[in-house]
């Protein structure tokens, strides 16, 4: 249960804490410092910002799929972050490694190929699509842990709490991380953050992506809003009796995502 919001007037207060609490985890567990999947989007953006008012090393990767990331301009974003606040990075082409690893049309199975070929968040239903388009942040998670393991640091997590409630993350992809700073804040607490860190404004001002094919956006492919998400979180409704529903809908449908692994007992 959310117990807190960060304002504009509060935001330092917060920023301060959360840094804090980063820098405790990171020291308990003897680490040497975190690794970053750094996208160009807000989130990746803010908890990088946070780690360097903890004073906790970070280190960032880029991890296009070919040239994906330029024609997003993602990496122009990503580099106004490091160029401004001198953030160490590294870049690694997830291409080879996703290619690898995607399944030829002729060998899937799938129960109805109509079906199949139809791109459907909105009820879960997997697509081919879909399916190769979550490979890549399953890809991305596994470059991470092998920097991180290589370095003795931990893998910081940024999905934020609209994400998490509507189940908008990739099983064992981006949803998987050692710690994660911004779990419990809505997308207009990530932007306050943002604004209180200097976060560059071509970040702040552009459309959230999740980089899943070109041209997607978070927005269109749900179908509602982050302040829609964030309204609900908070206030128990969006204000549209419609997009309630499809919240309600989408948090069923990915409460597998969140469960404990079921193991028999005997």
């Amino acid at each position: 249960m959310k117990t807190f919001f960060i304002s504009e007037q509060n935001v330092a207060h917060y920023a301060s804490e959360i840094a804090a609490w980063i820098k405790k985890i990171v020291e308990q567990a003897h680490r040497k410092g975190v690794v970053l999947g750094m996208s160009g989007g807000l989130d990746c953006s803010v908890a990088a910002r946070l780690c360097q008012v903890a004073g906790v090393n970070v280190h960032l990767a880029l991890l296009p799929y070919g040239d994906d990331m330029k024609s997003a301009k993602s990496d122009d974003h990503s580099m106004a972050l490091i160029e401004k606040f001198n953030f160490s990075y590294r870049i690694f082409d997830i291409k080879p490694a996703v290619d690898a690893l995607t399944i030829p049309d002729d060998s899937l199975f799938c129960e109805s190929r109509d079906v199949a070929n139809r791109v459907s968040t909105e009820t879960g239903q997997l697509s081919i699509e879909m399916s190769r388009a979550n490979i890549r942040p399953r890809v991305r998670m596994t470059f991470l842990y092998q920097l991180a393991q290589c370095n003795s640091r931990f893998v910081i997590g940024t999905s934020n709490l609209a994400e998490r409630t509507v189940g908008y993350f990739t099983k064992w992809g981006d949803g998987v991380s050692d710690f994660n700073p911004l779990a419990m804040l809505t997308k207009q607490e990530v932007y306050t953050l943002a604004r209180c860190l200097e976060v560059p404004n071509c970040i702040i001002d552009k459309k959230p992506s999740a980089g899943l094919w070109e041209g997607q956006t978070d927005e269109d492919e749900l179908g509602m809003t982050y302040e829609q998400i964030d309204a609900y979180i908070i206030k128990g409704t969006s204000g549209n009796p419609e997009i309630d529903r499809k919240i309600e809908k989408r948090i069923a449908a990915s409460a597998h995502k969140h469960a404990k692994i079921p193991v028999f007992e005997g």
